[in-house]
């Protein structure tokens, strides 16, 4: 066996705690819930032609969010498309690294950008296959692209997935993954800021936005490990962490307890990221649609408008839970990696 091999079969067998449902066994970028609300999120920033359009698909736009992390049990080459492990780059390297891909594997080789992670660059691949689907008018394929999409921008915007430290090993802190892109957001999102003045911005240089996304994530790590070091002072081992066992497997995984002190100690950090997050996936959406001659794309029903009013209304109110309206919420998948 590669060394290549071995090192993804670690990175992505990293425990049950990440395991996000039955036929999803490796980690993921944020957990389900959250890359669902996202896409939401998204559809409320754009123009009113694009916006409508969206939303009257905003179903299969949320649900689908998370297609790429089911799609890693039966396609190996998806693993390392949610990941850059920068410090196998060199120093600096979210800064140093070239923006195009060929340039990068002149660089670094192929092989090494497909075993340490190529994420900002297949955002790129994802934007030019969505600028495409509208160039077409392909309602399907617009819609595939457009799920899958945010679903590598949400990734980026998740600080553990910047590090070859995915799942703090060089910290003692394994679970911290979970901990902090699933656990904290699904027990704190009612009181999260979940409305934004951000609208849908062109992205002259996409390659410049997704690297700035990931520059940002990645300068969130130390303190994301100096308040686990913090919030542990209050606790003793059997308060911290507890057993469960998950699809007849024993693991050890943070307590409610501790990651409601730690959320606590982290105050707006993974809210802030969420909101960076939908605002960058309407980003881009919406250049690719402008890149793409802002194509008609399906005609609108009088119902769909007030619909669409209705719940940008919401939006803009942070009032998206309160009204019964975040889809994530209404049809929340179990996900394994929560510590109840």
């Amino acid at each position: 066996m590669t060394f290549a091999k071995i090192y993804l079969m670690n990175r992505f067998s990293f425990g049950a705690l990440l395991v996000m449902s039955m036929a999803t066994t490796l980690s993921s970028g944020w957990g389900f819930f959250v890359h669902r609300t996202v896409n939401q999120l998204a559809v409320y920033q754009l123009p009113k032609q694009l916006g409508q359009f969206f939303y009257n698909n905003i179903d299969t736009v949320v649900q689908n969010s998370i297609r790429p992390d089911q799609r890693r049990n039966s396609d190996p080459t998806e693993g390392t498309k949610h990941f850059i492990d920068l410090e196998m780059f060199g120093d600096s390297a979210a800064f140093k690294m070239p923006r195009n891909w060929d340039a990068a594997v002149q660089k670094f080789t192929k092989d090494t950008l497909l075993k340490y992670g190529h994420l900002p660059y297949w955002v790129i691949t994802m934007q030019g296959s969505l600028t495409n689907a509208f160039k077409a008018r392909n309602k399907d394929s617009i819609l595939f692209y457009a799920a899958d999409i945010a679903h590598y921008i949400g990734d980026a915007h998740v600080p553990l997935h910047t590090t070859f430290y995915y799942d703090g090993q060089n910290t003692n802190m394994r679970g911290i993954h979970a901990l902090w892109e699933s656990t904290v957001p699904e027990l704190a999102l009612s009181e999260y800021q979940l409305n934004s003045r951000h609208k849908a911005n062109y992205l002259a240089k996409p390659d410049e936005a997704i690297w700035g996304a990931i520059q940002q994530a990645h300068s969130l790590l130390p303190a994301m490990w100096q308040q686990e070091r913090e919030a542990t002072k209050d606790f003793t081992d059997s308060t911290k962490y507890r057993l469960q066992k998950l699809y007849g497997r024993e693991v050890k995984g943070y307590t409610t307890a501790f990651a409601r002190a730690y959320n606590k100690r982290i105050g707006s950090m993974v809210n802030e990221q969420l909101l960076r997050t939908s605002n960058l996936i309407a980003d881009f959406w919406y250049t690719a649609w402008v890149d793409a001659g802002k194509p008609d794309l399906e005609k609108v029903s009088r119902k769909q408008k007030k619909g669409l009013k209705k719940e940008r209304r919401a939006f803009k109110r942070n009032s998206l839970i309160e009204k019964d309206l975040l889809i994530s919420k209404k049809q929340k998948v179990a996900d394994p990696s929560v510590t109840q």
